[in-house]
């Protein structure tokens, strides 16, 4: 992967705000951390000589095909479909570029929304804990914004033509990770995904599925969520990968990165699954299956960061999952036998 001339970046930027605000000024292009698999920058736009908004502009590394995780313009086409629907917030896109890409990359912009992204279980693993009622009021939030998603119809909004992601399909998806990481970080995965193809559940009807849908991947502010970013790996699927997900980062979940004994002051994930059937209005069937696939994927998604950390020297952290991660996957078989 090259590096980004933020000068060039800062030109074309200039060139595609025209579409949204002619004759603004796009300036202060820096680097935002926080991207892990685009490149994060904001910027000044003013308008009007006086007006100036903060930007957040979100790029694909250049030099790599901008498919899969890397589709900048796929990511700005769920937020703008969901920009203003009801319940839902998304940081307003502005403007996109399409480049010419492998080497000039796609991007997307979007309106700088303040807030902050923390996860209670992992900031409390770390010693952080935050106030247990900003915790659990965060957390009934995204659950009534989760709700309110997933109420959402696809068609209605514009995203009728995007393929339908199976919960098998989903399964196939972590197996393609588990495919290209060492074989000390994936112990039991074919046989955990064979176990989850024979048990899969039938579909509910497809909604807008976030992915990655937790309290880590918001921005909030005081008890509210202000937005809901990174939406790398958005799909039309079935709800309660969501659902399940977010479910996974409470206490009960006992996630492996956090010691056992942890108290987080997140909501049970009792409450949390009460409180989404509330706003449905329907009790949510087969979660159990989907609470195995939640632990297979997290073990897929663990195992490639410890790859890629690997890369750079840190092979401690691969040495570390190297226990964690089969434990995980066996538990994830374990549910589905």
């Amino acid at each position: 992967m090259r590096e980004l001339d933020l000068d060039e970046l800062q030109a074309r930027a200039n060139r595609a705000a025209q579409s949204w605000s002619p004759g603004c000024s796009v300036t202060g292009m820096a680097p935002l951390s926080g991207g892990t698999v685009g490149l994060v920058f904001t910027a000044s736009v003013t308008q009007d000589r006086s007006d100036t908004c903060e930007v957040v502009l979100k790029v694909a590394p250049p030099g790599l095909p901008p498919v899969r995780n890397r589709d900048m313009l796929r990511q700005a086409r769920v937020i703008g479909a969901l920009d203003g629907r009801p319940g839902v917030r998304v940081p307003p896109l502005l403007f996109t570029d399409p480049g010419d890409p492998p080497e000039v990359p796609p991007f997307f912009a979007t309106a700088r929304v303040a807030g902050e992204c923390s996860e209670p279980l992992l900031e409390a693993s770390a010693r952080v804990r935050l106030p247990e009622a900003q915790s659990r009021a965060r957390a009934f939030a995204a659950v009534r914004m989760l709700a309110a998603l997933h109420q959402l119809d696809p068609s209605a909004i514009g995203l009728g033509d995007e393929e339908v992601v199976s919960p098998v399909g989903e399964v196939d998806r972590w197996t393609r990770t588990f495919d290209t990481v060492p074989d000390e970080v994936r112990v039991g995965y074919a046989a955990c995904a064979d176990a989850l193809r024979a048990s899969a559940p039938e579909p509910l009807p497809a909604v807008v599925v976030h992915g990655d849908y937790r309290l880590g991947n918001m921005l909030c502010r005081d008890d509210e969520v202000a937005a809901i970013i990174d939406w790398e790996i958005w799909s039309r699927s079935d709800p309660r990968i969501d659902l399940s997900w977010l479910l996974f980062f409470t206490d009960e979940a006992r996630h492996p990165v956090v010691p056992a004994d942890l108290d987080s002051g997140m909501p049970s994930d009792v409450e949390l699954l009460a409180a989404y059937e509330d706003e449905t209005g329907a009790p949510v069937p087969g979660l159990d299956w989907f609470a195995a696939l939640t632990r297979y994927k997290e073990a897929a998604a663990m195992a490639l960061i410890a790859k890629h950390l690997a890369r750079t020297g840190d092979t401690d952290t691969l040495e570390r999952m190297a226990v964690m991660l089969p434990a995980l996957i066996a538990e994830a078989h374990d549910r589905v036998r």
